[in-house]
């Protein structure tokens, strides 16, 4: 067991704008490598220089190609599964989006995980942060557009699930980052996306004594 490397590389999908971007912008403030992973590579480049990240391609929805995204990258410290999509249609009426929003943040991310986890293993360290939000409650109601809470929803239950098959070492907790003012959010929306971010930051660099498997909004445990 080496523990947490120096300099730890973090890749945060999505992270060219919004909440992903100021996560990523926040983790190289903080000395970490960071890679954003992207669907627009030239775009990606772009968002990645002006932060002093780099950029990958990756489509979360593109299952088979995830593991040699990340192999690319080398090996991954801290993953931040923060790409997302909003389609606000009937369930039984589209299924197209609906398997979409599953892939997007419920099985892009497990796919992820099980790529990144070898790494994690061999050195004895990890932190998986997964972006989730309070329409993905049960306790809040499972509110907003149905495709979307039903996938963040099954990201919080593989959040608490995967606890006890987690190499020593590694956390993992979800976070609800609010209402951030981003194209999904919107221009009416409370919240800056560095205020979004805060959280994540805090779960991303967690110390060894930090908690694992649990849900959090602005640094609090949150019902799931």
């Amino acid at each position: 067991m080496t523990g947490r490397p120096q300099r730890p590389t973090a890749l945060v999908t999505g992270g060219n704008r919004g909440i992903g971007r100021a996560i990523a912008e926040g983790l190289v403030g903080l000395g970490h490598r960071v890679v954003i992973g992207v669907r627009d590579l030239e775009a990606g480049r772009a968002a990645a220089e002006e932060i002093g990240a780099q950029a990958v391609r990756l489509d979360v929805a593109r299952l088979d190609g995830l593991a040699a995204s990340v192999e690319k990258i080398g090996g991954v410290d801290v993953l931040v599964n923060n790409a997302g999509v909003l389609i606000d249609t009937n369930m039984l009426e589209d299924p197209g989006a609906f398997h979409m929003s599953i892939d997007v943040m419920f099985r892009g991310p497990y796919e992820l995980i099980r790529a990144v986890t070898p790494h994690m293993r061999a050195q004895g360290w990890g932190r998986i942060v997964n972006v989730s939000s309070g329409w993905g409650s049960f306790g809040e109601g499972l509110e907003g557009p149905g495709a979307y809470g039903v996938a963040k929803a099954a990201l919080n239950a593989l959040t608490k699930a995967l606890v006890r098959d987690l190499p020593p070492g590694v956390k993992i907790n979800a976070v609800d980052p609010g209402w951030v003012r981003t194209r999904m959010g919107g221009e009416g929306a409370t919240r800056s996306p560095e205020e979004g971010a805060d959280t994540a930051l805090w779960l991303a660099d967690l110390p060894e004594d930090g908690p694992t498997g649990r849900f959090f909004r602005d640094g609090l445990s949150v019902r799931w």
